[in-house]
């Protein structure tokens, strides 16, 4: 059981990794894009729209998309008072409580509100809402979805993670895959 505990949290994290490591490469379009845009506004007098919605889509897809990786490698958010400072095990069970409390319960309402709005994006085959803009908005819509499989995979991810540290067997873990003292 603590090799597949083991086994789940890896995997989990090793595509958090791949898909963040993919993804962050978006931000760089993104200012590239950008910048091409106001060139074009500033020195050309002239501008594309699909490139202005292209650059806002990419930056979107980006944070969407390596939200997953991003709570992989604890750079989320963290009121850190009190957990910095606390035991190993502690930090394990607030972690715990955390996902299932608070990071599951988000997961599933999210899913809930997003699927139909992401299904109807797709039956219309929705474009931008700007004149002009880009086709293909249902696929930026869908981004909502790959956040929320990321994210809860993460999550499950964190709390295998902390089952492991409570039941006192958190070396079967690879050292990036534990908690950092």
């Amino acid at each position: 059981m603590v090799r597949l505990l083991a086994f789940v949290v890896v995997s989990i994290g090793r595509l958090n990794r791949l898909v963040g490591s993919a993804l962050v490469w978006l931000a760089l379009a993104s200012v590239l894009v950008c910048f091409a845009v106001v060139f074009m506004r500033h020195f050309l007098s002239t501008t594309v729209l699909w490139m202005q919605d292209l650059y806002v889509w990419l930056s979107g897809a980006m944070f969407m998309g390596v939200a997953g990786y991003a709570l992989f490698r604890d750079d989320h958010v963290r009121v850190d008072v009190f957990y910095r400072t606390a035991s190993l095990r502690s930090k394990a069970l607030r972690d715990l409580i955390g996902v299932v409390c608070f990071l599951a319960p988000f997961c599933v309402v999210v899913w809930q509100y997003a699927l139909p709005y992401v299904l109807r994006s797709w039956q219309r085959l929705e474009a931008s809402p700007n004149v002009g803009g880009m086709p293909g908005f249902f696929v930026l819509k869908s981004f909502i979805l790959v956040f929320v499989v990321l994210v809860a995979l993460q999550g499950i991810a964190i709390a295998m993670r902390s089952l492991l540290v409570l039941i006192g067997r958190q070396e079967a873990l690879p050292p990036p895959y534990r908690y950092q003292d």
